[in-house]
């Protein structure tokens, strides 16, 4: 019974800070000039960066295709993001780097971030 209340206690503890950082996420549109002349995500397509995560959210109604752009350069593979998801990628981290921005991945099919 005890393992059971601990278990719940904290999937509900888990579930509590997804709700505060999630919506967070959504609601913090990140600067998408900053990506360079690659192609931007779409307005609909917002991120919040941390120093360990950067949350990126898909309110399009369509899938993409995305990655992140650091001003380090750091290069992170891209991700399938369907229209509601929330995808991460790492963070800025401790040393200064910063998240500039997300971008659209070429997908091979001749539109970038999409099928």
């Amino acid at each position: 019974m005890m393992k059971r209340l601990a278990c719940s206690t904290f999937v509900a503890i888990v579930m509590a800070a997804l709700a505060v950082v999630v919506p967070g996420a959504s609601a913090h549109a990140g600067s998408q000039e900053a990506a360079g002349s690659r192609l931007a995500a779409p307005g609909c397509v917002r991120f919040s960066p941390g120093w360990r995560y950067t949350f990126v959210t898909n309110d399009c109604s369509v899938t993409h295709t995305l990655t992140v752009v650091y001003r380090d350069g750091t290069d992170v593979p891209c991700r399938v993001a369907p229209p509601g998801a929330v995808i991460t990628f790492p963070g800025y981290g401790t040393l200064g780097n910063e998240v500039l921005g997300v971008i659209l991945c070429d997908t091979g099919e001749g539109t970038p971030g999409g099928p």
